[in-house]
């Protein structure tokens, strides 16, 4: 699986080059230390070794291989002599062979060697057989080598990879904060939101890009700004002469009624029209969110918008948590969704309300018992100028349900769409609880 994430290929890259140092630290020591120091023990132990070997040859009596052979030179070295059939000799079987040393004693001693080597009580124990010493096994103390000589060593390596790592894993975090800030940044531009300029820290290039980024952030401030006085100003230019018109269609004569009813008519959905693309392009302006009831928004609505010959029937959960956002948009992105419910219901309409499994989001649900909508329409329901399919019908200006897109993903919650097996249309929206401000 590729990794993706700078953050775990950094930490990758730095695990690996801190492993191929350690290893080619160890190297360098074994080879250069160890190794030199390894030759010189084996040089000195096969002397003393022949040192013995010489002595024993002129013994006259034969030798009690039981008993420890001591001599001036090594008696404080522990160096002892065994039969094979001892029980101390038990160790010797037991030891490891030590390939490397088996070697260098060989070439030393001239006669074929095998040492071996084993952890003792107290310290390392070091057995040799030589082929010129028939039936006896050397048994040599390495007192001075201890398992415990080995635990700072491999502790004090430990400790210092996690600190390595450690701080290795605080630089690299500290490095990308700048960057997860600028990804939170551009995910409010893209919801719609103007976020203030953010400070310029970090490395020259992590500074260059959010110098960048504000920069661009501005710009669409500017754009946004200006896209709002460019739709006010046209708002109030296409207003003043449908105000003008109305007026002087309520003035025509009675004769001409049926004319001014069509014409009245007209001006009318101008005006929605009008109202329609304000809202769409209105920006949310997240600090004027509050708590908002949504049992209390659910009922205005029902009762708003409710007719005749349309039963809609509410159902309200009164263990609701409140809602946080903002209340007019939230009632909008509502009656939104009850209107297109209530022009296509074929007479029955329900809205209910309720919260998700975890209580983090509260949810209003709308439903209908029109025909629905094509799968393959479903997705595109919500585009800007898009009446669904033949199945809706086509009336409207096709940014009803844009609005209540653009209003619910504004208070960071989620459209679901989906056809009722019933027949109908169901579309739940959901927004963050107040608690999760």
């Amino acid at each position: 699986m590729r990794i993706r994430s700078s953050f775990t290929q950094s930490i990758l890259l730095f695990l690996t080059l801190l492993v191929a140092s350690q290893v080619y630290s160890y190297y360098a020591v074994f080879n250069y230390a160890l190794m030199p120091s390894l030759q010189q023990f084996n040089k000195i132990l096969s002397h003393e070794i022949n040192l013995m070997l010489d002595d024993t040859a002129h013994m006259e009596a034969g030798l009690e291989m039981d008993a420890p052979l001591r001599r001036r030179v090594l008696e404080q070295l522990g160096v002892t002599i065994h039969s094979p059939e001892s029980e101390i000799a038990e160790e010797y079987y037991r030891a490891l062979t030590i390939d490397l040393m088996s070697e260098e004693m060989t070439h030393e001693f001239s006669s074929p060697t095998e040492a071996r080597m084993v952890m003792g009580e107290d310290s390392y124990i070091l057995w040799l057989k030589i082929d010129s010493l028939p039936d006896s096994l050397i048994r040599i103390p390495l007192s001075e080598l201890q398992e415990e000589d080995f635990t700072p060593l491999f502790r004090n390596s430990l400790i210092a990879a996690l600190c390595i790592i450690a701080g290795g894993w605080l630089f690299i975090r500290l490095q990308n904060r700048p960057l997860t800030a600028l990804e939170k940044a551009a995910k409010g531009v893209g919801r719609g939101e103007i976020p203030p300029p953010l400070p310029e820290k970090g490395a020259s290039e992590i500074r260059s890009v959010t110098r960048a980024f504000n920069q661009m952030s501005k710009g669409i401030q500017e754009l946004e700004e200006d896209r709002a006085l460019l739709m006010a100003g046209i708002s109030h230019d296409l207003r003043t002469p449908l105000t003008r018109i109305r007026l002087a269609t309520e003035m025509m004569s009675p004769e001409d009624s049926y004319l001014a009813e069509g014409i009245i008519s007209d001006t009318e959905e101008c005006n929605e029209i009008i109202s329609q693309f304000m809202d769409y392009l209105k920006p949310v302006n997240a600090m004027s969110f509050e708590e908002v009831s949504l049992n209390q928004l659910a009922n205005d609505v029902s009762v708003a918008e409710g007719v005749s010959d349309v039963s809609i029937e509410a159902q309200l959960n009164t263990s609701m948590k409140e809602a946080f956002g903002n209340p007019i948009a939230i009632k909008r992105a509502i009656t939104n969704l009850v209107v297109n419910a209530v022009r296509y219901g074929n007479g029955w309409v329900k809205i209910s309300t309720g919260m998700t499994a975890d209580n983090q989001l509260a949810w209003v649900c709308v439903e209908d018992n029109g025909p629905g909508i094509d799968k393959s329409q479903i997705a595109k329901l919500f585009e800007p100028f898009t009446r669904g399919d033949t199945a809706r019908g086509s009336e409207g200006t096709g940014l009803g349900l844009a609005i209540v897109k653009r209003i619910v993903s504004q208070h960071h919650g989620s459209v679901v769409v989906n056809n009722r097996s019933e027949g109908g249309l169901r579309v739940q929206i959901s927004f963050p609880t107040s608690s999760q401000r």
